[in-house]
């Protein structure tokens, strides 16, 4: 309820003018501020860590294909995935590719999204929603500023880190001769690119800058329902 409101039904006055021009409809917690505020990544055993990252890294998979890449037994994958889907933090889905015992797949619920970092979407959301109500061209410049920030600190900013260190959880692949694939298994900033497309654009435009003799492409976009952001880069 605005404040507007719970003034006309208490009787009292209306709050002044500059309170007025705010923005009437409050911008909500997104549903990955909303879920999972009483566990947090590093306080869940080691084991189920494992588990909960590298269903984050592949999007999906088996318990078969989870205990593969952690080197574990899949009788200790599924003794984690039963506590983890108790919790909300994982769901399934049973797949039939034919004839025979439907194969078993899981994945991270929305409630999981909130173990990694997302840089207080709800106030960035709101903060921009001020700006575009007051002048939408201060949204896209108020992007522009922070890509050309990004790009005068890359060097120093990456020299001995990587992306993980600003909650991307990224991994670089060579795929041939003078081409990489960057993938960026969770987004830092995803309640707000949900909200603006602005920051999508701000991400593509500061690797492209910041590797000026390659060609960067995105391969794979999250708002675009992939589960991971990817790009290809080429040498010119």
């Amino acid at each position: 309820m605005t404040g507007a409101a719970e003034s006309a039904l208490r009787g009292t006055a209306p709050p002044p003018a500059a309170a007025r021009d705010l923005p009437s409809e409050p911008v909500e917690l997104a549903p990955s501020e909303h879920a999972g505020r009483t566990v947090a990544l590093d306080s869940l055993p080691p084991g189920r860590r494992a588990v909960l990252s590298t269903l984050k890294t592949r999007g999906e998979a088996s318990a078969e294909e989870v205990a593969a890449v952690l080197g574990v037994t899949v009788s200790a994958v599924r003794q984690h995935l039963a506590p983890l889907e108790e919790h909300g933090l994982v769901a399934h889905r049973d797949q039939r590719p034919g004839p025979g015992r439907p194969r078993r797949r899981y994945c991270l619920t929305p409630a999981a999204e909130s173990l990694w970092p997302k840089r207080y979407g709800q106030l960035t959301n709101q903060l921009l929603t001020f700006f575009d109500d007051a002048d939408p061209d201060l949204v896209d410049q108020a992007f522009e500023h922070r890509r050309r920030v990004r790009v005068d600190r890359a060097r120093v900013r990456l020299e001995g880190r990587s992306l993980d260190d600003d909650g991307y959880l990224a991994s670089c692949e060579r795929v041939g001769p003078g081409r990489w694939r960057v993938v960026e298994h969770n987004c830092a900033i995803l309640d707000v690119a949900e909200r603006y497309g602005a920051a999508c654009a701000s991400e593509l435009a500061f690797l492209r800058d910041a590797l000026p003799e390659a060609d960067v492409n995105r391969t794979a976009h999250m708002m675009a329902g992939a589960h991971v952001c990817a790009y290809d880069i080429r040498l010119r």
